[in-house]
């Protein structure tokens, strides 16, 4: 990886596409220390040292603000609305006859839906926006703070505004950046942002679990956690390279005096097919009983219930429900996002079959077994490598936004590996020694 990034500073325009992306990230740290009008921002610094890494409710989206939200700065949704916008344009591809046929129209479908994304970005952007301004109102965003409830000490309806409007200006511009990352840097413009951003919450939550260990100083919890993550690493860069390669064959045609096909390929099906989608739907999934309980008055039994069982990351119930929903959504997401009789008449119109299978119906139905037995170690993959916050909540009494924790390691590796690829790529389209040789 290093040899590939030394290479590509040597070859001029990669240079310049990796120090524009270096610049973009720069701007992008920036806004994320910038905070909006209207808010006590000595009064949420208070909160924040109070809070000594414990986020609660927030902490899935402030790792994805990289820090920003709880600071409530003008970049505090960070890449969340844009994530959150994909995901259910995804989903309604599946559900709207509408948005699956722009899906086949090949590059213009590609940008309308895009187009798409970005309202949908926007929308979701003015929402969460009001709801975190609603929040940081109420004092329930630091709950135990002594001064939550003057962080924002404006009530007008113009100060709200104002708030809202900055926000979501913050979101549209962070959206921008990607896109810049995208055209003109070295691809991957969201996925780098997110990267950092969950990359940026690294040094604090490594110092933390130092200041808080008990064994010579904190440096022994400090060296363990930074082990067992190098450990995760490498499990997370084998599983995640890990795949099933299905062999495909091309029947020979003559056309004329040429002949055409005979070729051999296969179909890439990986273990984990999911990627993160599923830790991040049962994450989201399990933090609404407990926001709803949160803002909700009176002390009825079921609010204590949700207060007890769905809030601590600890708790045995929390822990069943988190792994099954884990591996519920991955089974749910591959379902959805591969479709094996599109496969099957695919390689049927033109040519394809897999040696031993019948094109078809049998094909389609060979591709669905094979995947649903590799979803299963995929799944439960998932949901062990989610689960390790929990146990380090249990074994060094760190915070739940364990610096590898599930959501983050996979986020990192998968990023990490695939801009690595595309600056190779890059590289190998630029460097012809192979072909001179």
């Amino acid at each position: 990886m290093l040899t590939a990034f030394a290479r590509a500073f040597r070859t001029p325009d990669l240079r310049k596409k990796l120090l524009f992306t270096l610049g973009i990230i720069v701007v992008y740290r920036v806004g994320t220390h910038v905070p909006i009008p209207g808010v006590n921002y000595k009064a949420v610094q208070t909160c924040v040292n109070e809070a000594s890494g414990n986020q609660g409710l927030f902490g899935l989206v402030n790792m994805f603000s990289g820090g920003a939200l709880l600071q409530i700065t003008i970049f505090a949704l960070g890449i969340m609305p844009y994530i959150t916008a994909s995901i259910i344009l995804q989903l309604l591809t599946v559900v709207i006859p509408r948005l699956e046929a722009l899906k086949k129209e090949g590059q213009a479908g590609t940008t309308k839906i895009t187009q798409y994304t970005r309202y949908l970005t926007v929308a979701l952007a003015i929402l969460q926006g009001t709801g975190l301004v609603a929040t940081a109102r109420s004092g329930a965003l630091f709950s135990g703070c002594t001064v939550a409830s003057s962080i924002v000490p404006d009530r007008a309806i113009f100060s709200t505004i104002t708030m809202v409007v900055c926000m979501t200006a913050g979101t549209a511009v962070v959206m921008w950046l990607g896109e810049l990352i995208t055209d003109r840097g070295i691809g991957n413009g969201m996925s780098i942002l997110m990267f950092i951003s969950i990359a940026a919450t690294f040094p604090s939550s490594l110092w933390a679990i130092k200041k808080q260990g008990t064994l010579a100083g904190g440096w022994i919890e400090f060296t363990t956690v930074i082990a067992v993550g190098l450990v995760m690493v490498g499990l997370v860069v084998f599983v995640e390279q890990a795949q099933r390669r299905i062999p495909v064959q091309y029947a020979k045609r003559m056309i004329g005096r040429r002949s055409y096909g005979g070729t051999s390929t296969y179909i890439p099906l990986k273990v984990n097919q999911a990627g993160v989608i599923p830790v991040i739907f049962a994450s989201s999934l399990l933090y609404i009983p407990a926001l709803v309980a949160q803002f909700s008055g009176g002390n009825s039994g079921w609010k204590a219930w949700v207060q007890q069982n769905l809030t601590k990351g600890d708790h045995p119930i929390y822990i069943t429900l988190y792994f099954l929903l884990i591996v519920f959504f991955a089974f749910f997401y591959v379902a959805i996002s591969f479709n094996p009789e599109e496969v099957a008449d695919n390689m049927k119109k033109y040519g394809g079959f897999i040696p031993g299978i019948r094109a078809g119906r049998p094909t389609a139905e060979y591709l669905s077994y094979v995947l649903n037995r590799i979803t299963w170690p995929g799944s439960l993959y998932l949901g062990l490598i989610a689960l390790v916050p929990t146990m380090a909540l249990v074994g060094f009494g760190a915070s739940q936004n364990f610096p590898f924790g599930g959501t983050s390691i996979l986020i990192i590796v998968g990023v990490g590996l695939e801009t690595v690829k595309q600056i190779e790529s890059q590289l190998q389209q630029r460097n012809y020694e192979g072909f001179l040789r």
